[in-house]
């Protein structure tokens, strides 16, 4: 298991769902919250990664999140990713950007951040 402490911010019921049912066997703690407590909640858990739906979050509120939180890893989802979005969401400062319901993908996200962080404190 992972020692991460993951923060969902997502607009899809089933999306959170599937989301909280793979990554509790995977890290240490998963809490669901809604957009306008993002900040709080990855200070109150001191959350090492944010799964954020770009449908709820523009890109310069990514950008702020990500210059805000350096040591948070931010994963960005949309229905409608794509090379582009992708590519404006890693400029933005996100570590990743993938289809909400690529479950493989976030978790492959987050378990690279993980792999980083052991590196960076060896």
């Amino acid at each position: 298991m992972l020692s991460l402490h993951v923060v969902l911010a997502q607009r899809d019921p089933a999306t959170v769902s599937g989301l909280v049912n793979n990554l509790r066997g995977q890290c240490r703690a998963v809490t669901i919250t809604k957009k306008e407590e993002v900040r709080s909640e990855i200070l109150r858990s001191r959350a090492n990664v944010a799964v954020l739906d770009l449908e709820l979050f523009s890109l310069p509120e990514v950008r702020q999140l990500c210059d805000e939180f350096k040591g948070v890893s931010v994963v960005c989802t949309h229905r409608l990713a794509d090379e582009e979005l992708w590519t404006d969401a890693m400029n933005a400062g996100a570590s990743d950007c993938c289809l909400p319901n690529d479950v493989n993908g976030i978790l492959f996200a987050v378990r690279r951040y993980a792999a980083q962080a052991r590196s960076a404190a060896a």
